[in-house]
């Protein structure tokens, strides 16, 4: 199965929670996610994300404030839309380096999982009453680690099961309370969650017309031909019905979708993508667009008219402007699209 790219690998996404919510950050898309239950996909709202409170290396937040780490640094906020409160204070020593970042039991908690240890502090900047502890085994393959209050949580790589997200109180022992699924709404605003709720990412080339020549004397061939050029919009915007986008944001729900399906095609096949870049193609809702062909039939000769498709599970989304002509009914094989 196809998996959510972890937090290592995408600088500027992370999870955390807050008071009473739990959030998804996508830095790489200028917003983040907030919603009061992964399980069941409720109160999902898009927020912008403030300009200052963009690509940090960590985001967690505690009862009162976010917290944003960029180096040696971290920033702490009320608000990560506006940038509320806003102060910035060095990182102890001692609390730098992390893998993860997170706030639960009124204390801090730093996840190193190569060491497979976990470090717990009262104050980030003084390492104060800090002890290291080691990480239970069972809590070590975390993608993302968040904490509310009085637990912590971290999502585990998809399994025979989906996606599912742990709840515990204590890294040593491994005393999980509860393991949940993540709803398919919150999926799709993950890395690699498209891939997931709708199959991993295609490109292929597709047949659009045939042209043939059955005489035993050379013909002119001139026809004009339709095609789907563009970007499926409506079958995207229907993976969103249920976020709620703030005004503030720059995007709409099927710009949103449009960028996160960017994403997708850019990723690896390990995490459901196709590896290509798609940013020179044609981005607008799709429409049916005629194209004006002529040229000459040699005696008893047929030629095939290919565009390239690309798609998640078995349904095209993003329809190639460019046409390829061959004389094989095999598709070509060549990728028209730069890779990543």
């Amino acid at each position: 199965m196809a998996g959510i790219i972890p937090k290592r690998k995408m600088k500027g996404v992370d999870f955390c929670g807050c008071r009473t919510n739990y959030f998804i950050i996508r830095s790489d898309l200028g917003c983040y996610m907030r919603s009061s239950d992964f399980k069941q996909g409720s109160d999902l709202s898009i927020l912008a994300l403030h300009p200052a409170c963009q690509h940090g290396d960590h985001y967690f937040g505690d009862y009162d404030w976010f917290y944003i780490i960029k180096g040696d640094d971290y920033r702490r906020v009320t608000d990560l839309s506006e940038d509320t409160d806003s102060s910035v204070y060095t990182l102890h020593p001692n609390s730098r380096g992390g893998d993860h970042y997170l706030a639960a039991f009124g204390w801090f908690y730093i996840i190193f999982q190569e060491k497979g240890t976990y470090r717990r502090t009262a104050d980030l900047s003084y390492d104060s009453r800090s002890e290291e502890f080691l990480l239970h085994p069972n809590c070590r393959d975390g993608l993302y680690y968040w904490g509310l209050p009085d637990h912590y949580y971290f999502l585990k790589p998809a399994s025979k099961w989906g996606v599912e997200y742990y709840k515990g109180t204590n890294f040593n022992e491994d005393k999980r309370t509860g393991v949940y699924s993540v709803h398919p709404d919150v999926l799709n605003f993950l890395p690699g969650g498209l891939s997931i709720t709708n199959g991993p990412a295609f490109g292929r080339w597709e047949n659009i017309k045939t042209a043939s020549n059955d005489s035993p004397t050379p013909v002119t061939w001139q026809r004009k031909v339709t095609k789907k050029v563009g970007y499926n919009k409506e079958k995207m915007s229907q993976m969103t019905h249920n976020w709620k986008i703030a005004a503030s944001t720059t995007v709409s729900s099927g710009d949103l979708t449009g960028l996160i399906a960017k994403c997708q095609f850019s990723f690896s096949a390990e995490y459901g993508g196709s590896s290509v870049n798609t940013e020179k193609e044609n981005w607008n809702e799709e429409t049916m667009v005629e194209e004006q062909l002529s040229f000459e039939l040699k005696p008893n000769e047929r030629l095939y008219l290919w565009q390239y498709q690309l798609g998640l599970g078995s349904e095209p989304v993003l329809f190639c402007k460019d046409l390829k002509i061959t004389d094989q009914p095999n598709p070509p094989t060549e990728v028209p699209l730069p890779p990543v």
